[in-house]
């Protein structure tokens, strides 16, 4: 009886990791004028459900360099993979997948998914109703780079209208204050072969996002044939609604 009792426990021990590797591990990228923290609130939701997450903290250079980056973060990691992606994020990751055959799936969150030799900066003006779209010295506060390039600030008094439009105005000026900036040359860098083509993808609308119009969001989900939710939710929805977020991300990995 005290064998079979601790063959029992035996089995029971060897059979919560297996339960628990037959989860994808989801590995999440932020976009531009954001960092690793922009998605606590999703990385919360998935965890507690038992998904493997890792976060890329994405350089912001240049999108060859940042798909690089994340390519290094998808080769280190045995098993398949959820490749998620917000804003800029979805550039990256329509880069970063190719060749790499453990991502299985694609998510696009309010997020750009380039096709061959387009553009972020293009495709952000594509439809009407982008913030960015206008004037550049009314949009960014430069800085200067070595080369010609410069990093790009969102105008803080421009950030919460136009990013964080469904959350409280003290929340937005906290992000503005603390954005990451990107380098220009990265919105200009043409895309490489999109994942998408041979990946399946998900791709979640915001519809009152003022980044990137829901009609461009609609148009680039429709072209990747992906498997499209809508949420009423600004560019930000991991930060605004992050129990959302996740449930389209586990929708995805199911």
């Amino acid at each position: 009886m005290r064998f079979f009792a601790s063959l029992v426990l035996a089995l029971l021990a060897l059979a919560a990791p297996a339960h628990a590797a037959s989860k994808p591990t989801v590995v999440l990228v932020h976009g531009a004028w954001a960092d690793s923290g922009a998605w606590d609130g999703v990385v919360e939701q998935l965890q507690d459900r038992g998904y493997p997450v890792r976060v890329a903290a994405t350089p912001l250079r240049s999108l060859t360099g940042d798909a690089a980056a994340v390519g290094g973060l998808l080769g280190s990691i045995p098993g398949p993979v959820v490749l998620v992606g917000h804003s800029y994020g979805g550039a990256v990751i329509t880069n970063a997948a190719v060749g790499h055959a453990n991502v299985k799936q694609l998510v696009y969150v309010d997020a750009f998914a380039p096709d061959a030799g387009e553009t972020v900066v293009a495709l952000a003006g594509a439809k009407p109703g982008s913030a960015l779209a206008a004037d550049p010295a009314t949009v960014f506060d430069t800085v200067p780079l070595d080369g010609g390039d410069a990093d790009l600030y969102v105008k803080q008094s421009l950030f919460p209208k136009a990013f964080a439009n469904d959350l409280p105005a003290k929340r937005g000026r906290v992000l503005a204050a603390a954005q990451r900036p990107v380098a220009a040359s990265a919105l200009a860098t043409p895309s490489g072969a999109p994942a998408w083509k041979t990946i399946p993808s998900w791709y979640l609308v915001g519809t009152i996002d003022k980044v990137i119009p829901p009609a461009e969001q609609r148009f680039m989900a429709a072209r990747a044939k992906s498997h499209v939710a809508e949420l009423r939710a600004s560019h930000l929805p991991m930060v605004s609604q992050p129990k959302a977020v996740a449930a389209a991300i586990m929708r995805a990995a199911s």
